[in-house]
C-alpha cells in the first residue's frame, strides 16, 4: 500500500473520530483543503503522523480545540467585496425595509467584521433598531473575537476604503473607538448582533430569515455538503427572502435552484420565489 493511501485512511479515521467524539462533522469538507489543514495542524502541534493526532484528539479535549482552530477559515474584512455591499444597500435593504422586523443570518461569520458591516448599513438606512443579525460560526475562538469587536487599527485604512466603495454615507470612524493600536466597534452596533456557535455540517435550520449571507464558505465543502447546506438556507428563508453567496459560489447545481431568481450574477445575490 502506497504512503498516500495510508494518509487517506488516517484522514478518514481522524475525521470519524472528531465526529463521534465531539459532534463536529468535517467528513464532507473538500478533501484537498481538509488534507492541507490537517497536515498543517499536525506540524504545528508537533505530531509525527495523523494517527498520533487522532489519539490526542480522542483523549485531550484541549488539544482538539487547538486543532479545530486550524480547520476554520477566518480570512475576512469589513465590507469585503464592497460592490456586493453597495448592491445590498441599494437593492435589497429597501425591500427589507417593508417588514416590521428584519432577521438576518450571517453563516460562517468568522471574526465578525462582515456582521458589523451589515449593522452599519442597517444603521445608516434607519433599520438597525428593528433588525437582528444572527452571526454564526463553528469556531468559538473566532466568535470570541467577534463578540469583543476589537480589531487592529492598522486594518482600518483598508476597511474605510471598502466602506466608501460600499456606499457609506458618513465615515467609518463614527462606528468605532480607537484605543492604542486597536479599535473597538460601537456598542450601538453590537446590541443588534447575536454571535452564536453553529455548525453548518451538523446543526439545524436558523428559521424565518429575511436575508441569509454565507460568503466564501461553500467552496470548502464537497458537493454533498454543499447541497445539504444550501437546503438548510432554503428552509431558513422566508418566501421572497434573499440569499447572498461568495463570488465563486453558485446555486447552479443546487436541486432547488428553480426556487430562486438570480438578481446579481456577478455578486451571487438571489431571491427566493413565493410558493
Amino acid at each position: 500500500m502506497e504512503a498516500q493511501e495510508i494518509v487517506a485512511i488516517e484522514m478518514d479515521l481522524l475525521l470519524e473520530a472528531i465526529f463521534r467524539r465531539y459532534g463536529y462533522d468535517f467528513r464532507h469538507y473538500a478533501r484537498a483543503s481538509m488534507e492541507r489543514r490537517i497536515l498543517q495542524g499536525m506540524h504545528k502541534l508537533d505530531c509525527q503522523n495523523i494517527s498520533e493526532l487522532t489519539r490526542r484528539v480522542l483523549y485531550e479535549p484541549a488539544f482538539f480545540q487547538e486543532l479545530i482552530n486550524n480547520f476554520s477559515i477566518t480570512v475576512t474584512e469589513m465590507f469585503r467585496d464592497p460592490e456586493t455591499y453597495a448592491y445590498l444597500r441599494k437593492q435589497v435593504v429597501p425591500y427589507l425595509a417593508t417588514y416590521p422586523f428584519i432577521k438576518i443570518w450571517h453563516a460562517g461569520c468568522a471574526t465578525g467584521e462582515e456582521a458589523y458591516s451589515l449593522a452599519i448599513i442597517l444603521a445608516e438606512e434607519g433599520l438597525l433598531e428593528r433588525s437582528t443579525i444572527y452571526a454564526t460560526d463553528f469556531n468559538e475562538t473566532a466568535l470570541m473575537t467577534a463578540r469583543e469587536g476589537i480589531y487592529p487599527l492598522a486594518q482600518l485604512k483598508a476597511y474605510s476604503e471598502n466602506y466608501q466603495k460600499g456606499g457609506g454615507h458618513e465615515t467609518l470612524a463614527n462606528y468605532y473607538h480607537a484605543r492604542y493600536d486597536s479599535v473597538i466597534m460601537a456598542k450601538s452596533l453590537k446590541k443588534n448582533i447575536t454571535f452564536a456557535r453553529h455548525n453548518l455540517a451538523s446543526d439545524q435550520v436558523f428559521g424565518e430569515m429575511h436575508l441569509v449571507l454565507c460568503r466564501n464558505v461553500l467552496i470548502y465543502f464537497d458537493k454533498t455538503l454543499q447541497e445539504k447546506v444550501l437546503g438548510l438556507f432554503d428552509d431558513s428563508l422566508i418566501n421572497n427572502g434573499f440569499l447572498c453567496l461568495g463570488n465563486k459560489e453558485s446555486l447552479r447545481f443546487f436541486s432547488r435552484a428553480t426556487n430562486y431568481t438570480e438578481l446579481a450574477p456577478h455578486m451571487k445575490v438571489y431571491q427566493k420565489h413565493t410558493c
